[in-house]
């Protein structure tokens, strides 16, 4: 496709260059976790800054890496995994925050995405509503082995991704609210663990790019906690999904080599 960038070296939205990013990356939501999650790495440096995509590069055990943040929804993360695979990226790990769903669920608890329900739109773009988004096994793996090192409370198992947050927490006011509350309350039947904006974009964007991607996330709170009138505290400390995704690469380094 045509490159519409001013500088044609660089990829259109994220404005990185071939070179400048490791195979490994981090991908949260939030740009102003970037910086956060770069101090994690050796040397780290800032390799661009364009709308919601921030990009810093380092090293992690002698091996470079880097961190993009993705901004909220799957058309802007879909946008960074496709630009940083052109730059050579194959290897992703999302972190970010989630809403639990099961009531076991707490504020503070760590879930890992083996899946995700692709209640979004940017995935019907790529594949068939039939075919699955399904983390990769070999990164599921090493997040599950980073969590259990860490010693951290958390969850394997399949997320809802949604595209209107809103929709999600105000659904009877949303004319199509009806359709939202009962898919909701098949997702709670389901088992689904939390909801969330990106994952299901990213799985199907790594199925079609043939590279690697899994997910771990913070449990900031939990509405149906809060419905049952059990303990419900907002937590915004990402730090240990960080650890956990941090240290998760390292394995997925190591046993590259």
């Amino acid at each position: 496709m045509k490159n519409y960038s001013k500088d044609i070296s660089r990829q259109y939205h994220i404005q990185v260059a071939n070179g400048e990013v490791g195979r490994y990356v981090i991908l949260p939501g939030d740009p102003k976790r970037c910086k956060k999650i770069a101090q994690y790495f050796e040397d780290p440096v800032m390799i661009a800054d364009n709308r919601e995509f921030i990009t810093y590069t380092g090293t992690l055990d002698g091996v470079k890496v880097s961190v993009t943040s993705t901004g909220i929804g799957g058309p802007s993360a879909a946008i960074a995994m496709e630009e940083l695979a052109r730059c050579g990226a194959d290897t992703f790990v999302r972190i970010g925050t989630c809403g639990g769903i099961q009531p076991e669920v707490k504020s503070g608890d760590i879930v890992v995405a083996t899946g995700a329900v692709r209640m979004e739109g940017t995935s019907k773009e790529y594949a068939p509503i039939e075919y699955p988004a399904v983390a990769d096994l070999m990164v599921v793996n090493a997040l599950v082995s980073a969590a259990k090192e860490k010693d951290c409370e958390f969850y394997t198992g399949v997320v809802q991704s949604k595209d209107a947050f809103y929709g999600q927490h105000e659904p009877e006011m949303m004319p199509a609210g009806y359709e939202l509350i009962n898919k909701w309350e098949a997702w709670k039947k389901l088992g689904c663990l939390a909801s969330e904006m990106e994952t299901a974009a990213l799985y199907i964007v790594a199925a079609k790019l043939h590279v690697r991607v899994g997910a771990c996330f913070l449990v900031m709170a939990n509405q149906e906690r809060e419905k049952l009138g059990l303990e419900n505290p907002v937590v915004h400390d990402t730090d240990m999904a960080v650890q956990v995704a941090v240290e998760a690469i390292r394995k997925l380094i190591k046993e590259d080599r």
